[in-house]
């Protein structure tokens, strides 16, 4: 696990600003950690409130692009190379004790995978983004996922996204 105390202020940003994208090539990134996992090579790279998590073929990118239509897609499938990618978004808006509860379910959550990779902002140790990988243990396939959560303290607003990659 990597829980980092990152060295940049938290911006104002919203829910609502993020976009989505599977065709660019590196942002600039505050923190990145490569792991291997069920054999495949994964890069997490926590862009402040967002991420870049870049397997095989896939460069999925959540983050508030300039001039990029804002938005999240609730679901995405899409065939890339051999691999099937599917995509999908939420967004919650929390009360100040369920939203509390919730970045503390994060954190754990975080904190007790060894695929991870979890930044929290100074000025508000509510302000996070979390990424979380995990293989699947089927034999005849390669498959992976990833959960991530950007959370918005300042709206009580948690999205989280969850992908699959799978080999055809």
């Amino acid at each position: 696990m990597s829980l980092l105390s990152l060295q940049a202020p938290y911006l104002d940003t919203a829910a609502d600003q993020l976009c989505f994208s599977l065709d660019l090539t590196e942002r600039p990134a505050l923190a990145e950690r490569e792991v291997l996992v069920g054999g495949v090579s994964v890069r997490m790279r926590l862009l402040g409130a967002s991420h870049q998590v870049f397997v095989g073929p896939v460069r999925e990118t959540v983050a508030c692009l300039p001039g990029a239509a804002r938005g999240l897609p609730a679901r995405l499938t899409r065939q890339q190379d051999a691999w099937d990618y599917d995509f999908s978004a939420t967004t919650a808006r929390l009360d100040p004790l369920e939203f509390s509860a919730q970045v503390v379910d994060i954190l754990g959550r975080a904190a007790d995978e060894e695929h991870s990779l979890c930044g929290v902002f100074p000025g508000s140790p509510e302000a996070v983004t979390a990424v979380v990988v995990e293989a699947s243990d089927e034999a005849c396939r390669t498959r992976l996922s990833w959960r991530t959560w950007h959370t918005y303290p300042q709206d009580g607003q948690i999205v989280s996204t969850h992908t699959t990659l799978e080999t055809r």
